[in-house]
């Protein structure tokens, strides 16, 4: 992995930039935008967990996990809420890169288990995060399908 990636903290000077993120134009449909995640964080920083994703001085993405142990629903106690790679960013490692970060962040927090709702079917995520060791449990939110990831440390 290159020594360069980082998460960042959303912030008054990178806000805009990271607003300005955009997917590729088939993949509209399958992540909000970074926009109304960051909407989504602000209106419930009890428990979002949003940061930017960094090669270098690079901009390259966006993930938000939501931490919510008193939450109801299991599958919310650790969820990775939202991902966004950069069009131009999309194949390089740094999705992984994300991902992995969020998982030690769980860990980091107690958790064993961590969640991922997508839209399944073509050109969706859904390979992607079985290659990362999620996988489907049988639950639906919302028209996606819920995988898990179980953690160990």
């Amino acid at each position: 992995m290159r020594t360069g990636l980082r998460l960042n903290p959303i912030t008054q000077e990178n806000v805009r930039a990271a607003c300005k993120l955009e997917l590729r134009p088939d993949q509209d449909h399958l992540v909000a935008p970074v926009a109304w995640s960051i909407a989504d964080a602000y209106a419930m920083p009890d428990i979002a967990w949003p940061r930017l994703v960094y090669d270098g001085e690079q901009l390259v993405g966006f993930v938000m996990a939501a931490f919510a142990a008193d939450q109801e629903n299991p599958v919310f106690h650790s969820h990775l809420w939202r991902l966004n790679i950069g069009a131009a960013h999309q194949g390089k490692g740094y999705g992984r890169f994300a991902v992995e970060e969020v998982c030690q962040e769980a860990m980091r927090r107690g958790h064993h288990r961590v969640t991922v709702g997508y839209h399944a079917g073509p050109g969706g995520p859904e390979v992607f995060y079985e290659r990362l060791g999620f996988r489907p449990t049988g639950e639906y939110n919302q028209g996606e399908t819920i995988a898990e990831r179980l953690l160990v440390s």
